[in-house]
């Protein structure tokens, strides 16, 4: 009889990657119209040093180190409010795929961004002063 160790942890993998984060398919015009028109928010998952070296100026600080340690429903209401879309950016993209599944669990539409804070800078995003 053949053995079939392989099946569950194939299984899982599967079943993990299909649960996890990919970054969004959303142009970076329709991010900015998104959130100029109100219907979308950008969110910094980036340290609060890295925030205060630079950051957008549409976006609200979000650190990924405060999901991972358990932020409450109602303090991310009073951060995030009712908006329908999150697009989430930190560094280099990585970081926001990570709060991407962590903010996903708590039943937000996020769209992680694969540009990082530099290039959305370059990409006419503007800096806060």
């Amino acid at each position: 009889m053949p053995r079939f160790n392989w099946i569950l942890p194939a299984i899982l993998t599967a079943t993990c990657a299909a649960c996890a984060a990919d970054h969004t398919a959303d142009t970076l015009d329709v991010v900015k119209k998104g959130v100029a028109d109100k219907k979308a928010m950008l969110v910094d998952v980036r340290e609060e040093n890295e925030w205060t070296s630079g950051h957008l100026k549409d976006a609200t600080l979000l650190p990924l180190s405060e999901l991972k340690a358990g932020v409450t429903a109602d303090k991310l209401k009073e951060k995030l409010g009712d908006t329908k879309v999150l697009y989430l950016h930190c560094g280099s993209g990585k970081r926001c795929l990570t709060a991407a599944d962590l903010l996903k669990k708590q039943g937000y539409d996020v769209r992680p961004l694969k540009e990082g804070y530099a290039d959305l800078v370059k990409a006419g995003f503007e800096k806060a002063k």
